[in-house]
């Protein structure tokens, strides 16, 4: 076994070009003498939003001494399109220059498997870290500030400022916007994303009869439902909005512009379970919402979930809790208790009220989920998969729903004839899905990443186009065509293994002031699974620990490897073992999906960095 920690010097940042600097290329060369941490993300992913808005403070407070750069490697064809990059650098206020990697060559030559990835470079250009997943936050400034107080000894850290030129200031009256809800004298309520604001648009949908500014302000909100006419007389609130950032439920009284809190503490949850009293609950990036069931349901993209909340008429007695999915990324059916979703980003109810159907972004799906039994407190439900075959596949195929494919779809819209439009964002398209004949077809095509639709009648569906900054109001077409595109799968290098024993290493190195959690056990845990599934011969499964023996079957030849690890770490002298009167504790958690090909004379294991030092 190779030593993983001898020291490495950093490759090059190779790519199509650069944003945020001005329209110049950077180098290492030139960054030597400050701290540069490499961000791996891509635009769809949700985790790497999270981690754009961890290291806001951090980035800010250390602005002379510690280089931020983006390296944007992209899962989806759509956001190797550099125009769509330039926008989501903008959506999701990316003050830092970025690096566009479409044809990975940075992403390998760094050996990153998922996104997101942060890789530390110290002030000499040597790699001291890599780091996957969200929450690492604390333990990156702990090793950044050694860093720089290290290197500052040593008279190698050079201070000043950093290579950041921000773009020209963008102007319209919308700004991405993302979801929008029709009221009841035809005006349209629409979610301005990136202003942080809810607008209430006239029936000509250009003129703005209000804007609605919540205090506290809201942060990128997203989904918005108008409440039942019973409910809202006993909340006094009219519209339930996601505030996505906020990681909270919010509820607006129209008449007003008050603003009541209804789920959510403001922090983000860590923990992959959760329920109990709203207000006191974290959540997780809710990005859509329904009312289903006699409950609000809350799209929680954050945790792969979906959630539902009791209404009561004093918001401190509102009740949350897990509707459905385990946490785990990817596609399965199955009981609510354990089935997956990946990024649940839409949310429509059929004209009956008994069907849920939900947009799963990073699968590419259309779901449907129906109610096991009756209704009551304990709502249980079945999910199903109607159009998307895993993580990895998409693309712009019509036909048959086992065959169809769709790519990061957001929104979902029941039509009056009772089937499904989707707001198929990444390609640019309106779909539709006939349950009476299992068909996908396209309505629409050349949008701006649509994100909602909204049924206005018959003939009319209003389309929330959010890279176009509008809402558009379009003829549902009477003959849908059939779109014959090309299938895609996500182009990232397989990682060769040995067919048969394969040792699997997951690296977790806490940060300096934290050890492992001991007092209750083994603080740490995997979760391997494969798609196919007869890839592991043995080794699938929920255990402890960070090392697992697995058994590929060579007869299987390759697949994908899905891998989820958590580790609990606290406050603490790792050797003495003294504990801070306050002490914190912190959860590191992961997933991968590891595209592995079998190869005799391969390696017989595959390391995987948590937090690899």
């Amino acid at each position: 076994m190779t030593d993983r920690r001898a020291r490495v010097r950093a490759p090059e940042l190779v790519g199509r070009g650069w944003l945020n600097t001005g329209g110049r290329e950077l180098t290492l060369a030139e960054l030597r003498g400050k701290v540069v941490v490499l961000d791996f993300w891509t635009f769809c992913c949700v985790n790497c939003l999270h981690v754009l808005d961890e290291l806001r403070p951090l980035e800010q407070e250390l602005a002379d001494s510690l280089v931020l750069v983006g390296v944007h490697s992209p899962k989806f064809v759509h956001e190797a399109d550099p125009v769509a990059l330039v926008a989501a650098v903008e959506r999701y206020a990316v003050h830092h220059p970025v690096l566009d990697d479409p044809d990975l060559v940075t992403w390998q030559a760094y050996a990153a498997r998922a996104w997101p990835t942060l890789v530390v470079i110290d002030p000499e250009g040597y790699v001291v870290a890599s780091m996957s997943g969200e929450g690492h936050a604390h333990g990156l400034e702990v090793l950044v500030r050694e860093l720089l107080a290290e290197h500052d000894a040593k008279g190698t850290l050079r201070r000043g400022d950093g290579p950041y030129v921000a773009p020209p200031p963008p102007t319209s009256p919308l700004r991405f916007p993302g979801k929008a809800v029709a009221l009841d004298d035809g005006s349209l309520l629409v979610s301005d994303t990136a202003h942080h604001e809810i607008v209430r648009l006239a029936p000509d949908l250009v003129t703005e009869q209000r804007r609605y500014a919540a205090h506290p302000p809201l942060a990128e909100p997203q989904g918005v439902v108008l409440l039942p006419r019973d409910v809202a007389a006993r909340t006094g609130v009219d519209v339930a909005v996601a505030d996505s950032v906020n990681h909270q439920v919010r509820g607006l009284h129209l008449a007003s512009g008050e603003w009541t809190t209804l789920a959510g503490t403001g922090s983000q949850l860590r923990e992959r379970t959760g329920g109990g009293t709203a207000l006191a609950q974290d959540l997780s990036t809710p990005w859509d919402l329904a009312w289903w069931q006699d409950r609000l349901v809350v799209a929680m993209a954050g945790t792969h979930q979906l959630w539902s909340l009791d209404l009561r008429a004093d918001p401190q007695d509102n009740e949350v809790q897990v509707l459905a999915g385990t946490s785990a990324e990817g596609i399965r059916d199955g009981e609510g208790a354990d089935c997956w979703f990946a990024q649940p980003s839409g949310l429509a109810v059929s004209a009956d009220g008994e069907v849920l159907w939900v947009a799963d972004s990073e699968t590419s799906a259309l779901r449907r989920v129906t109610v096991v039994g009756g209704a009551g407190p304990g709502l249980e439900v079945r999910v199903e998969t109607v159009v998307g075959q895993g993580l990895f596949d998409f693309g712009h195929v019509d036909g048959q729903a086992d065959d169809a494919l769709l790519q990061h779809p957001l929104g979902v819209a029941v039509l009056p004839d009772g089937s499904v439009a989707l707001a198929d964002t990444y390609n640019g398209a309106v779909r539709r899905y006939d349950p009476t004949t299992g068909e996908v077809s396209t309505l629409l095509g050349d949008l701006a990443e649509p994100s909602d639709l909204v049924v206005e009648d018959d003939q009319t569906l209003l389309v929330v186009e959010s890279a176009a900054h509008r809402v558009e109001r379009v003829g549902i077409p009477a003959v849908a065509r059939r779109v014959q595109g090309v299938a895609h799968t996500t182009q990232r290098p397989p990682t060769e293994l040995a067919p048969g024993a394969v040792d699997l290493v997951v690296d977790f190195v806490p940060p300096t002031g934290q050890k492992l959690d001991l007092r209750w056990g083994d603080p740490t845990q995997l979760m391997v699974s494969s798609s196919p599934a007869a890839l592991l011969r043995e080794g699938s499964g929920t255990a402890q620990g960070l090392t697992r023996r697995l058994e590929l079957d060579p007869r299987v030849g390759d697949g994908i490897l899905h891998v989820s690890v958590r580790a609990a770490a606290c406050d603490g002298d790792p050797v003495t073992g003294e504990v801070p009167e306050h002490a914190a504790c912190h959860l590191y958690q992961q997933d991968w999906g590891i595209p592995v090909v079998l190869v005799a004379g391969a390696a017989g294991v595959l390391f995987l960095d948590l937090r690899g030092a």
